[in-house]
């Protein structure tokens, strides 16, 4: 094979690559968004005159609206990812910080309440007296 070639399918074969891999790189708020409402809010509803978003709350209150409106049953984090998208590409309202799961973040479980534990004994009950 000719080395040329072969620079050629290397080549094809990183941009092919780089292509898909851009395409899963889409959020989870982008999908859900041209998924299920850019069919009737192109980018002039969002700056129209009398915009009903003015921070990052109106903006979340918003994106329930529409949802609920359409009975999409999103979860919160749904709600949250699309609020994000629309802020990122749309609105660039001060948004609150991303949360971030930490191990040291989540509550430690309480013990159970109840009488304290006997220890094991291989020996009957009658034996321990």
């Amino acid at each position: 094979m000719h080395p040329t070639s072969t620079a050629l399918i290397v080549m094809g074969a990183l941009l092919g690559a780089g292509a898909a891999s851009g395409a899963l790189a889409q959020s989870r708020g982008e999908l859900l968004y041209a998924t299920h409402c850019v069919a009737c809010h192109n980018s002039q509803v969002h700056w129209r005159g009398k915009k009903l978003v003015t921070d990052w709350a109106s903006l979340r209150a918003q994106v329930r609206r529409w949802q609920a409106a359409d009975r999409l049953l999103w979860s919160d984090d749904d709600i949250e990812a699309v609020a994000r998208y629309l802020n990122d590409t749309r609105y660039r309202l001060p948004a609150p910080p991303r949360p971030v799961a930490s191990a040291a973040a989540a509550p430690a479980r309480q013990p159970r309440a109840g009488p304290p534990a006997r220890p094991h004994s291989p020996y009957p009950q009658e034996h321990l007296a």
